[in-house]
């Protein structure tokens, strides 16, 4: 069974609270949309990750959250 939760942040919060979210350890994906909605990129998110191969992820984040004010982060779960 999948769990979505969707947080609405702004752009300058986007890259923490991904960081945050991702250290919690048991997230599947998560995905950006702009405030009209629009989905702007998906990010599968591998259980055991280390934290170099996110740099890649967390670099694209933080060029979103210079382009975009607000935004939702959408967060699908394990069980």
């Amino acid at each position: 069974m999948k769990n979505k939760e969707e947080f609405s942040v702004n752009g300058e919060e986007l890259v923490a609270k991904v960081k945050e979210l991702v250290r919690q350890g048991n997230i599947r994906s998560i995905s950006i949309k702009n405030k009209e909605g629009k989905l702007l990129v998906t990010f599968p998110v591998t259980i055991g990750v280390v934290g170099a191969l996110l740099a890649p992820m967390f670099a694209a984040i933080g060029a979103i959250a210079a382009l975009v004010t607000e935004c939702t982060i959408v967060v699908e779960r394990t069980d």
